[in-house]
């Protein structure tokens, strides 16, 4: 009866231990696997590798100032490429304000970093229309538009596919397009591709270690 007893009492302590850490009290131990699993630490980043395949190259289009741009940054930072709309509902959504949000995380170490958009939809995203638009998610955001063959050529260099889905009666034309961001250096070389379901304070590590590669 003693043993028993002792039995159901440690079973007790330790429900209650996997129930309540970091200061929470959880209502059940799938709770608190959940919680830890969501404030647990993320591994460290590797070194930095090259890219197994090869993506970008020399480009040249127009800025939403009118200002002809390549690949290159003009001032040599780091860049944060997406290819979508200013008006995107979906992804895009996500992804730029992302961007944004890293840049300003990376301000705060001394590393620059332009978020730059390159448009799927350039009937909408004109020069006239693409900035202020851009600058509600970022006062240094670029938006680069051309002409057709100017375009088909970018998306070309960085195995980008868009296609027209259909129409939504509030934005437009929704398009279907790719959904990675790329990491270009100063000089347009395309360094890595980042997903953007991660966090904000993930993508700046990552981008971080392509200035500061660990050993």
């Amino acid at each position: 009866m003693r043993y028993s007893l002792l039995s159901a009492l440690l079973l007790s302590a330790v429900a209650q231990v996997a129930v309540a850490h970091d200061g929470v009290v959880h209502k059940s131990q799938d709770e608190a696997a959940r919680h830890a699993a969501e404030t647990a630490p993320l591994p460290p980043l590797a070194a930095p590798t090259a890219l197994p395949f090869d993506l970008g190259g020399a480009f040249e289009l127009i800025d939403h100032t009118g200002t002809p741009r390549t690949e290159a940054d003009p001032d040599g930072q780091l860049q944060l490429l997406f290819f979508g709309y200013a008006n995107c509902p979906s992804i895009c959504a996500v992804a730029m304000p992302l961007m944004g949000q890293v840049a300003d995380t990376l301000a705060k170490q001394n590393i620059a970093v332009r978020p730059v958009m390159i448009t799927v939809d350039p009937a909408r995203d004109t020069v006239e229309n693409m900035g202020p638009a851009l600058k509600k998610l970022h006062p240094d955001f670029v938006g680069l538009t051309g002409d057709a063959a100017a375009l088909d050529h970018v998306y070309g260099l960085f195995s980008v596919e868009s296609k027209k889905v259909f129409d939504d009666p509030e934005y437009g034309a929704v398009y279907a397009h790719g959904s990675h961001i790329y990491l270009l250096d100063g000089q347009g070389k395309v360094l890595t591709l980042i997903p953007p379901i991660l966090s904000s304070e993930r993508v700046a590590d990552i981008v971080a270690n392509y200035v500061t590669p660990r050993s």
